[in-house]
């Protein structure tokens, strides 16, 4: 009777915690940045700092969603060119720009419909600014003043201002999965005056994940309602998520779409298509969200005499 019992209670609880995914609300940020790979780099795409606010709505009546998530975030991008200063034998060398020193912040907004079948579509809208505006210049020097690193030089030839307003899609399906693997497939579509493309490729992940519309994968953990018949209480798994990238325009490399490019500004030529590689780890706890990856580019501009990776990371809270 008692081994009964124990049973019983062992089986409820891990009902109980395969169903209590109901965290409607988390809260937290992502940083980004070169250094994090330990290669003693200070190059391009060299810094990003982002804040997360994501709320789950409510699906009840709808035959197909699963999850829904409203979302709101703020972030700056920083990038320069090999260096950080061109400031070489007594004086600024303009010619060692091969990336345009560059800044990025901005406002925005997601919305992710995630579907029963396994697929979402996740729609954003940004409202921002490059150039100046973007206060680039100011966190870096704050930056490698107080941490012990040397002061950066090139700022008055970085991009002018433009205002910017960017619209994103992103759709992600699965394709195949088996007991510890699968597989689905990722794009992406911008469009906006500061950034439009497309990307498309698939993701492989590895270990003990859930579905993808509870997952890190798609950015849904928060819930607004019991999600039964989840894979697993928490995550933990690893992936690889390689991507084909066509670039229509970027303004942190050729500068504002409807600028006249006076003054000092040093723009270049994107490069039009661009292959990238994230390997990653991701895991939940009762509470948290991590996700930890290294990602790799090939050139984004033709002048770049090297590509360049970044390390990232990804910490969030949630809470009902």
């Amino acid at each position: 009777m008692k081994f009964k019992l124990l049973t019983f209670l062992i089986l409820l609880f891990s009902s109980i915690g395969v169903f209590a995914q109901t965290h409607s609300t988390e809260i937290g940020a992502e940083t980004d940045n070169d250094s994090y790979l330990l290669q003693g780099s200070d190059r391009y795409y060299t810094d990003g700092i982002f804040l997360f606010y994501r709320h789950a709505l409510d699906v009840k009546g709808n035959t197909k969603l699963q999850n829904k998530v409203l979302g709101f975030e703020m972030g700056q991008k920083i990038f320069n060119p090999q260096s950080g200063s061109i400031f070489i034998n007594g004086a600024d060398q303009p010619g060692f720009i091969d990336r345009p020193f560059a800044a990025y912040l901005y406002v925005g907004s997601t919305l992710n419909f995630l579907y029963k079948d396994e697929s979402n579509l996740k729609i954003g809208a940004q409202i921002g600014t490059v150039g100046p505006g973007a206060l680039g210049k100011q966190v870096q020097d704050f930056v490698h003043d107080n941490f012990g690193f040397y002061h950066p030089s090139g700022w008055e030839y970085q991009v002018n201002n433009d205002f910017e307003i960017n619209l994103s899609a992103e759709y992600n399906r699965l394709l195949a999965r088996a007991d510890w693997i699968d597989v689905s497939l990722a794009s992406y579509l911008n469009l906006g005056n500061g950034f439009a493309g497309a990307g498309v490729g698939p993701i492989l992940r590895l270990g003990s994940f859930n579905q993808l519309f509870n997952s890190v994968s798609t950015q849904s953990t928060a819930s607004s309602k019991e999600i039964a018949g989840l894979l697993h209480v928490h995550e933990i798994f690893f992936y690889y998520k390689p991507l084909a990238n066509y670039v229509a325009y970027d303004a942190t490399i050729q500068g504002g779409l409807f600028d006249n490019h006076s003054g000092l500004e040093i723009t270049k030529d994107k490069e039009p298509f661009i292959f990238s590689q994230q390997f990653g780890v991701a895991f939940t706890t009762n509470r948290f969200v991590f996700d930890i990856a290294a990602i790799f580019h090939t050139l984004d501009d033709k002048e770049m005499v090297q590509s360049h990776q970044w390390g990232t990371v990804t910490g969030l809270y949630r809470f009902k």
